[in-house]
This record gives structure tokens, C-alpha cells and sequence, in this order.
């Protein structure tokens, strides 16, 4: 008979003390979403406790039972992230010394977080593990204790804490809740407890594609190392699921889900529009998983559950969640098109998109006779929308190129469009010039209508960066004659303009 069996969980998870510094958090019910889905959608808003993460509960329950034994004076663990907040302010709260050990590669912010919670930060190695080895040699000394982030039966029952929660508040109104999955210690708990007295709801455990320790080990059988891990989700990037964990895992959980980093950062999306809180990517793993279970089952009228379970955002990570976004909500194409390279081509080319919203336009003369063009485009009705766009422009003599799911594009390829200009375009002239317009649909394309087709455009880049304004560099074959000529006619269009063409940028780059 395991641990979980004889519910000995149960009672552990009801007498947890972490009500000493955690607060019971809302489950908040997501309208938007559960519009969108056609379900009852709440987020369990862990983002709220005094450290913005559940790792508090776990943390403070182990403390304050090693407190209680006595002969403690420092705990030690290892983390880069919520679970060193964790402990430092539990140690705090219990007025016990800690001491965290975190990789050399800690970003200064979480560091200093640490740090101003009276915790002593030690730096070592290159990666959680070299820390990890660290810490425990440390704990081995008279009156340490190593706290462990997720394979410690205090652990697992503080966080388990949050499964009480969440059958209190929702009552019998109740089918499924999403966890987001690392070593395991939050699905545990919570699986334990509520599987316990609700065997009919299902617990569904998430996990990123990139990360997918737990998924590996249920197919498996048995316990898992993954060679490696994707650090976009570090607060799940656990290479092996715990080893306490993974028995009431197995037992108590009913589904693993797997999500790509598109679908967290839609989810990171989702949560912003419904609480105008960012979540952290782990934070919203659950309800990206939530998201893509609900669909690939065609689920209706379920009350769903999604816990998101932190907001320790990198600050630094924005841009990219920003950029992956419409990508995750399949709401962005982005397509390698060939055109001929002659007068009108472009703005032809351009007519031909119709009205959709260009997210991105990069295009650099490279070939006398044709040109190759990568654009992003907003698609409002997902892959359905995307085929019938790309069979439009093959109706229209074109062979557009799907990149949506290219990695290499997303990642590399759509930044490094471009390149020097072709010694026939040097020699003759090339003017380059940076013009700002009023963001809009169709706003483009009204642009390179006032343009007209009288210069032969060289290079282009555009990108909708939810400004007011769209910024282009445009480039245009004109020999030093013909300077004075162009410049008034960009005066006519009324656009704000400045010539970059002797921008260093420019001459180190693009001439």
C-alpha cells in the first residue's frame, strides 16, 4: 500500500500550518475564455501570494515542521527561481538563518530578490544541478537541513493545500483541473487531495514540449532523465520527475498534456486579458494545456480549473512572448513568397494580400530577374483561414512557402532577411530612408500606393510593433540626380521621413 493509499496525504495536506504566511488566493473565473471555449473556465490566482508563487506553501510547511523538530539553525536549498523566495522568506518568518544556492547564470534580479529577504546567496556553477551537489554537501553540516523544492512529503502536502482550496470554492461544480508540471511536487499534492474525496475530477498534469520529463516517465513506466531541457519554462525545467512524486502521480493522475512555447505565450496572453496580471511561462503552462485539451476533445460545459501558479516574470522575456504570440493562437501565418522583380511587382504583390494586417514585411533586392519576400499576416480563424489564404495567392501565380511552424524562421531567418545590395544597385545609386505612417489595417498598402511605382524599391522592412505608428525602411534605386526628385515626392505623400543613407548601420550592413 503506497504513502497515497492509506491517505495519510489527506491528513497532512489538512493539517499543513502554511495559513501562517500564505493567503487563500481566488478562483477567479475567466469570462473571456470561457466564451471563447464554451466552458467554464477559473484560474486558481497563485500569482497573488506574498512571493507572486505557490512555492511558498511547500516551502513554509517543511520549514515549520523542521523548526518544530528543533536542532535546526539553517536551511539550505537550491533554486534559481520561486522556490529560493520560498525559502528565504520562510526562514525569515521562522527567524532561522538560510542559505541558497543558486547557478553563476541567475539573473541579478532574482538574486537580489533573495537577498532582501535576509537570505545568504552562494553561486556555484553553471547550472541547477552543479548547485543543486553543492547545496547538499552544505546541509550535511550540524544543524542544516536541506529543503528540497519538490521530493519531500512536507512539500508535497503544503502544496496540496491548494487542492483544499479549490474543492472549497468550487464545490460540486467541478470536472477537471490543470497543473503545470516539473518534479512533480504541486500535482502530487493536489492530486492526492482532491482524488481523495473527488475521484470523479479529473487531474491533468501539463508539462512544455521541450520539458516533458513526467510525459516521458508515464509512457515509460518508470522514472525518466531527459538529456536535456528548454529554459523558456524554467520554472518546470527539471530534467527527471521526483522520486517521491512520481508514485502518487501515477496513481492519482489521469492525463499528461504537453504544450509548445507558442501555446504558453498565447496562454501568457490570455491570463493578461482576463487579470492585466503577466503571468510567468510556468504560470500559465496549465492553461495553455487546459486550451489545447479542451479543443483536441471538443469539451463543453465543463467547469475547468487552471492554476497559475506564478508571476516571476524575467522582465527580459517579454519581447519574445510578445513575438510568439499570435504564432501560439494560430493567428499569425508567416509565408517565403517568390515575385518578379520589376516595377509594380511589389506593390502588386502587396494588392494581392488583400486587407489582412502585415505584422511583418522584410524584402532586399538580390536578383535582377526576381525577389523573394517574407511576410507575417494576422489570420483571424486560425489554420482554416491560413489554407484558404495560401490558395488564394497560388490562384494569383504565386508559390508562397508556409514557415508558421519553421523554427529556424521564427527564430533566425525572419531578423536576417536582407543583406547587401547587388553591385548593378550600388553602382547606379541606392537611397534609403526610414518613414513612419498611422497604424492601421490597409495602411500599407495605402503607404505604397502614394509611392507609386516610379522608383524601383530595393529593400523594405516593415513591422507592426502595436504602435500607433508603422515604421518602414525603404530603400530606392536612385542615382545621386535623382535624389531631390525622390525627397519631394516623400515630402507629397505627408509622411514623416528622414534619409538614412548615410546611416552607419546602413552603410555597414545594407550598402
Amino acid at each position: 500500500m503506497t504513502f497515497a493509499k492509506s491517505k495519510k496525504y489527506l491528513k497532512k495536506i489538512v493539517e499543513s500550518s502554511v495559513y501562517d504566511v500564505a493567503d487563500i488566493t481566488p478562483l477567479s473565473p475567466a469570462g473571456h475564455l470561457s466564451k471563447e471555449t464554451k466552458n467554464n473556465i477559473f484560474l486558481k490566482r497563485e500569482d497573488l501570494q506574498p512571493i507572486f508563487s505557490f512555492k511558498l506553501r511547500g516551502a513554509y510547511n517543511k520549514i515549520s515542521h523542521l523548526k518544530k523538530l528543533g536542532k535546526v539553525e539553517r536551511v539550505i536549498t537550491a533554486s534559481a527561481g520561486n522556490h529560493a523566495q520560498g525559502v528565504a522568506y520562510s526562514a525569515k518568518k521562522l527567524r532561522l538563518k538560510a542559505s541558497i544556492v543558486m547557478p553563476v547564470t541567475t539573473p541579478s534580479i532574482k538574486v537580489s530578490a533573495v537577498k532582501n529577504l535576509g537570505a545568504q546567496v552562494i553561486l556555484v556553477g553553471d547550472t541547477y544541478d552543479e548547485a543543486y551537489e553543492h547545496a547538499i554537501k552544505l546541509s550535511k553540516k550540524p544543524n542544516y537541513a536541506f529543503v528540497h523544492p519538490y521530493d519531500d512529503p512536507d512539500v508535497i502536502a503544503g502544496q496540496g493545500t491548494i487542492g483544499k482550496e479549490i474543492l472549497d470554492q468550487a464545490g460540486k461544480d467541478l470536472d477537471a483541473v490543470f497543473v503545470p508540471v516539473g518534479g512533480g511536487g504541486l500535482l502530487a499534492g493536489i492530486g492526492a487531495y482532491i482524488k481523495n474525496l473527488r475521484p470523479d475530477v479529473k487531474i491533468i498534469g501539463v508539462e512544455p514540449e521541450e520539458a516533458a520529463g513526467l510525459y516521458e516517465a508515464i509512457k515509460a513506466n518508470r522514472r525518466v532523465t531527459l538529456k536535456q531541457v528548454g529554459l523558456f519554462v524554467d520554472g518546470v525545467a527539471v530534467k527527471q520527475v521526483g522520486k517521491v512524486t512520481f508514485p502518487i502521480i501515477n496513481e492519482w493522475v489521469d492525463e499528461v498534456v504537453t504544450v509548445s512555447v507558442d501555446e504558453i505565450c498565447a496562454a501568457i496572453e490570455d491570463i493578461f486579458h482576463e487579470t492585466r496580471t503577466i503571468s510567468e511561462p510556468a504560470g500559465a503552462l496549465s492553461l495553455a494545456g487546459l486550451k489545447k485539451l479542451t479543443k483536441s476533445k471538443g469539451w463543453k460545459n465543463k467547469n475547468l480549473v487552471a492554476i497559475n501558479s506564478g508571476a516571476n516574470l524575467n522582465f527580459d522575456r517579454l519581447s519574445h512572448i510578445v513575438e510568439r504570440v499570435q504564432l501560439g493562437e494560430k493567428k499569425e501565418v508567416l509565408l517565403s513568397v517568390c515575385i518578379l522583380e520589376e516595377k509594380g511587382s511589389f506593390r502588386q504583390f502587396c494588392k494581392d494580400l488583400g486587407k489582412r494586417m502585415i505584422t511583418e514585411f522584410n524584402y532586399r533586392i538580390d536578383d535582377e530577374k526576381e525577389a523573394n519576400i517574407f511576410v507575417a499576416c494576422r489570420i483571424n480563424e486560425g489554420i482554416k483561414e491560413k489554407s484558404r489564404f495560401i490558395k488564394d495567392l497560388r490562384k494569383k501565380g504565386y508559390s508562397p512557402k508556409d514557415l508558421s511552424d519553421n523554427e529556424m524562421a521564427k527564430l533566425h531567418v525572419k531578423h536576417m532577411v536582407g543583406g547587401r545590395a547587388p553591385k548593378n544597385i550600388i553602382s547606379y545609386g541606392e537611397k534609403v530612408f526610414r518613414i513612419e505612417f498611422p497604424e492601421r489595417p490597409g495602411a500599407l498598402m495605402d503607404f505604397l500606393n502614394l509611392l507609386g511605382d516610379k522608383w524601383n524599391i530595393t529593400l523594405f522592412h516593415y513591422r507592426n510593433q502595436g504602435s500607433a505608428y508603422g515604421r518602414v525602411l525603404v530603400g530606392f534605386q536612385a542615382n545621386p540626380k535623382e535624389t531631390e526628385k525622390l525627397t519631394k515626392h516623400l515630402v507629397k505623400t505627408g509622411f514623416p521621413f528622414w534619409n538614412e543613407s548615410k546611416n552607419s548601420a546602413y552603410l555597414s550592413f545594407l550598402e
